[in-house]
């Protein structure tokens, strides 16, 4: 059974730091894309980041750009969101998904499989 179970969530104060982990378990991803989504109440779900299977390439949504970085460790089957300088704006739900890939995809339609996500708040 393939999992995604994430991690790290909570709540900060803006200009705080989270750092999220999702560990994946059922198969190996080490050749997937793997992607953090956010959703906030009342807007659809967008890609935040993405990093390729070995890690040499990675997106990052304008929003976040210079304050949130995607990694990954294959041995751990474990993918990471580091996010700092953090801003009320991005509050919401942060899910990790996996794409059978092999180039960086940013839809959420070209991933396959899905955590529940965790609750990320970022207060004034």
């Amino acid at each position: 059974q393939v999992q995604l179970v994430e991690s790290g969530g909570g709540l900060v104060q803006a200009g705080g730091s989270l750092r999220l982990s999702c560990a994946a378990s059922g198969r190996t991803f080490r050749n997937d894309v793997m992607a953090w989504f956010r959703q906030a109440p009342g807007t659809e779900r967008e890609n935040v980041a993405a990093i390729s299977g070995n890690g040499l390439r990675t997106y990052y949504a304008d929003s976040v750009k210079g304050r949130f970085t995607i990694s990954r460790d294959n041995g751990k089957n474990t993918v990471y969101l580091q996010m700092d300088s953090l801003k009320p704006d991005d509050t919401g739900v942060y899910s990790c998904a996996a794409a059978r890939s092999a180039t960086v995809v940013t839809s959420r339609n070209d991933y396959h499989y899905w955590g529940q996500g965790t609750q990320v708040t970022v207060s004034l």
